[in-house]
């Protein structure tokens, strides 16, 4: 299970609530968490810009479309080129679709894959409202992206992978749907050491990507299984900072960092 009403469901909240108030975690004291606080749009910027956005990346999308979600900012390592086809994986209010949007241009196409119907929803109103015509928004789960093999260009994603029980269903997926030479460029969750299985099994934690953090060493193994190269997975140390918010006085920060998650379909792929 992923995204913003996946999240809500292992933490026992309502999904239509999670879609009101921009947020699919239980926030602590009000407290950031990858899940987002409210519908405040001022908070959700100083979020946002805490996890790497640019004043003028938050002004540029719908009201909205910003919830406050995610570990970091995908676009910084997605290097977008003009014409460019690019998935966001758990796209939610559509934030990463729409700037991706402005850096593909009108050559190019955005695809959100959401598998909350009341979030594609939402999705798409934001769209409409903001007039984005390369911009579509499809229900759909990670494992099985409602996507054609090898259409792709790019693969997003802003803290939503961990939360998929069957990571390597997710890259497999990836792969089979991006174009040969094509690219993921992740922000997410991972795990610096082992953690213990009473955190793997807390449904709060789960719910604020932090239970279903892999190893850096798996991740990249299951890339690599995938058939991925050039796999780079760069944690941000800096992040321990605002994941201690999300699970105050729990040290979740001495086991998760954020990561950078980039790696290439190579142009010769494999026949079988």
């Amino acid at each position: 299970m992923y995204d913003a009403v996946a999240k809500t469901n292992a933490v026992g909240e309502s999904a239509s609530a999670d879609v009101d108030t921009g947020g699919c975690c239980p926030p602590a004291s009000g407290a950031a968490t990858c899940c987002g606080t409210n519908q405040d749009a001022a908070i959700n910027a100083i979020i946002s810009t805490r996890m790497g956005y640019t004043e003028d990346q938050i002004k540029a999308v719908p009201d909205g479309a910003n919830m406050g979600l995610g570990c970091g900012a995908p676009l910084e390592v997605a290097k977008l080129q003009a014409g460019e086809v690019v998935v966001d994986l758990g796209s939610g209010g559509g934030f990463d679709c729409f700037l991706a949007a402005r850096e593909v241009g009108e050559s190019g196409m955005v695809i959100g894959v959401d598998m909350t119907p009341a979030m594609v929803s939402k999705a798409r109103a934001n769209a409409e409202r903001g007039k984005y015509a390369n911009v579509v928004f499809r229900l759909g789960e990670i494992e099985h992206l409602p996507i054609g093999n090898d259409e792709v260009d790019v693969i997003i994603s802003n803290c939503v992978i961990n939360l998929s029980p069957d990571k390597l269903q997710v890259f497999d997926e990836c792969w089979r749907v991006l174009k040969p030479g094509g690219r993921v460029a992740f922000s997410d969750v991972v795990a610096t050491i082992e953690l213990p299985e009473e955190m793997r099994r807390d449904a709060f934690l789960i719910g604020a990507c932090i239970g279903g953090a892999s190893l850096i060493t798996d991740l990249q193994s299951m890339l690599e299984n995938a058939g991925f190269v050039d796999v780079s997975i760069e944690p941000k140390d800096d992040s321990r900072d605002f994941i201690r918010e999300w699970a105050p006085g729990r040290s979740v920060e001495d086991y998760v960092v954020s990561a950078y998650i980039t790696a290439r379909k190579p142009e010769q792929t494999k026949c079988c």
